[in-house]
């Protein structure tokens, strides 16, 4: 990491590789960086599993990123994700704002178009999360459904 005066430059490391997460109540992984995670977790080489201790029944994300080519499966309160090449973009919904970060991360990751519908739970969270990501050169439309 290079800290400039008004930029911080990130460089990777390597190669993602898998890991396991448990949530737990602060200061422990956080609840809330979960889907993010998974999402993130689903192009690590290897095998990752994800417990969620404190929402044991938050997954509604796992189906959606199963349609982009991810490989997920619950068991318990715990979702193990072997990691593969790459996603594919499809037409995902969001089920919640935790689901809709996940999803649109997984969509910057795959390879295609990703549409990521009922946006408003994203933007109940984080605000012009759009913009921001096209600062940083992703490729994001924002499309009003008719």
């Amino acid at each position: 990491m290079d800290v400039g005066d008004d930029s911080i430059t990130i460089l990777p490391n390597g190669q993602a590789t898998a890991l396991d997460l448990v949530t737990e109540p602060y200061p422990g992984f956080p609840t809330d960086m979960q889907a993010q995670m998974c999402a993130l977790l689903s192009t690590s080489r290897g095998t990752s599993s994800v417990t969620e201790n404190i929402f044991p029944r938050r997954y509604m994300h796992v189906a959606e990123l199963k349609r982009m080519g991810a490989k997920l499966r619950l068991e318990g309160a715990t979702a193990v994700i072997d990691g593969v090449d790459r996603l594919l973009g499809a037409p995902v919904m969001a089920s919640d704002l935790r689901a809709s970060a996940a999803l649109v991360l997984a969509g910057l990751k795959a390879d295609g178009i990703t549409e990521v519908s009922r946006v408003y739970h994203i933007d109940r969270g984080y605000e012009h999360l759009d913009e921001k990501l096209m600062e940083l050169g992703a490729h994001i439309e924002r499309v009003k459904e008719t």
